[in-house]
């Protein structure tokens, strides 16, 4: 079986590839398109380290059916990167705050608050840490990862 053919936007360019009906959005990044960054935790939707963005949503990509993507467009933590080679201004934060321990979550964690930050730039505490409830950090890393989301969203601020 050679597989469905998907065209959809990955990273802002648009792809096109055969997939299995039963694929994964996890899997197809990380092997048809050697996109690690999203990573393959539990498997089971519970760490949230697989975390993408599906039109401006997040999701966790070991649920997500990649058939589900036809005609989306879906952003990655290595499409936060600026065409000059820049970081994002979320990733920036969480360098500057030390937020990334051992950094299996920092995909994750920055994918959710993308998400947050696009539909509210100003989030309290309490918003930011329920868009960041469904990652887990093996390093109990939160306070940082909660200061650089705080960091970013007063940058925005006149």
């Amino acid at each position: 079986m050679s597989g469905i053919e998907l065209s959809f936007k990955l990273n802002g360019q648009t792809v096109e590839v055969a997939v299995d009906p039963g694929a994964l959005l996890v899997d197809l990044l990380r092997e048809n398109f050697g996109l690690t960054g999203t990573k393959a935790g539990c498997r089971q939707g519970e760490c949230g380290a697989c975390t993408v963005l599906v039109d401006g949503e997040a999701y966790n990509s070991c649920l997500f059916p990649a058939l589900k993507v036809q005609g989306r467009e879906v952003t990655t933590i290595e499409g936060l990167q600026k065409a000059d080679g820049s970081l994002d201004p979320v990733q920036e934060a969480f360098m500057e705050a030390g937020a990334a321990q051992c950094g299996f979550c920092t995909p994750g964690m920055i994918m959710n608050a993308k998400a947050l930050l696009s539909r509210n730039p100003n989030p309290d505490e309490n918003e930011i840490r329920t868009a960041l409830s469904g990652v887990l950090c093996r390093c109990t890393g939160y306070r940082k990862i909660v200061q650089a989301v705080k960091n970013v969203a007063s940058d925005r601020q006149p």
